[in-house]
């Protein structure tokens, strides 16, 4: 027989889980990590073909990509502290952050007619950084959202990921019509400080517990889930899932780069390829998945204890 005497825990409301200072934070680091990406695949190809870039070339840069794909080989290392007083995430995630705003801005410096192989580079990097980015905000909102969040705290950030898009996409390309590439890159660059104010200004959160934690560090940190996967999977199996990952959708990478300069060729300007067709499926996605985050943080709120507001 239970207790009737006993006070009923009362349950979080879901106003609550969906209207707090986490579902901000949860907002602004969706639309920083997105940011990049979206660079990459709608941007960058626009420029390179406005700029006379022929489209077997635009389609190759889609394989900077890559580093999204393996970012797990490097992933342990960003959870050692960097020095300093932001703590563990926030110090990588700022880290990333200021070599993405230094990056993307530098294409500023660059003519895709001259400079193209320079260019490849300074791409890659943004990858890279952005990726490693991906990595520090995963882990992060983890460690942020109570079970019962989670839903809808991936739902925001997934949808401000894909807001993200209306910047490179559609605001860029707008830009374009009216002032030199230079200083479109530029003014994309600047909307890095979105995900650089966030950081300095979000909590840190601490530490889990991990009941084995790793002595090693260093290299030997980064070698061990590897050795792990290769030793549970066996070597076959290992290096079959690890190609799998490579050539997932690589497909789909090549046609989403090449998806504004067809629009270009078809004579379309840039102003209207900003206005209507990175708009036209955004909206209808981004409601979907704000539904379904809300009616499965309401699944989770019906089984969650109280949890005081942060």
């Amino acid at each position: 027989m239970t207790d009737s005497s006993a006070p009923s825990q009362p349950k979080p409301s879901l106003l609550r889980s969906i209207a707090n200072r986490r579902m901000l934070i949860c907002i602004a680091c969706g639309f920083t990590s997105g940011l990049p990406l979206y660079i990459l695949y709608q941007l960058i190809p626009a420029w390179l073909r406005d700029q006379g870039i022929d489209r077997t070339t635009i389609g190759l840069f889609s394989l900077v990509g890559f580093p999204y794909t393996w970012k797990f080989i490097w992933s342990a290392l960003m959870d050692v502290p960097l020095p300093g007083p932001l703590g563990r995430r926030r110090s990588w995630a700022l880290l990333c952050q200021i070599c993405l705003m230094v990056t993307l801005a530098a294409l500023a410096l660059f003519d895709p007619k001259t400079s193209l192989n320079e260019i490849v580079w300074v791409v890659a990097l943004v990858a890279f950084f952005s990726a490693s980015q991906d990595i520090v905000l995963d882990a992060y909102r983890r460690e942020l959202l109570p079970d019962h969040e989670l839903g809808i705290g991936n739902s925001y950030y997934v949808n401000a990921y894909r807001l993200s898009s209306l910047v490179p996409g559609s605001l860029a390309l707008i830009l374009a019509d009216r002032l030199p590439w230079s200083t479109v890159h530029l003014i994309v660059a600047a909307f890095m400080l979105v995900g650089i104010l966030t950081t300095l200004m979000m909590p840190e959160q601490s530490a889990p517990t991990v009941s084995n934690p790793s002595s090693k560090p260093g290299i030997e940190r980064l070698w061990e889930p590897l050795a792990e996967f290769f030793v549970s999977r066996g070597t076959r199996q290992a290096v079959l899932l690890l190609v799998f990952m490579l050539l997932y959708k690589l497909g789909d990478s090549m046609a989403t780069a090449l998806a504004t300069p067809f629009y270009l060729d078809m004579g379309f300007s840039k102003t209207e390829i900003g206005t209507i067709a990175k708009t036209a499926s955004l909206w209808s996605s981004i409601t979907g998945g704000v539904v379904g985050g809300v009616e499965g943080g309401r699944e989770r709120a019906d089984d969650a204890p109280q949890l005081d507001e942060a």
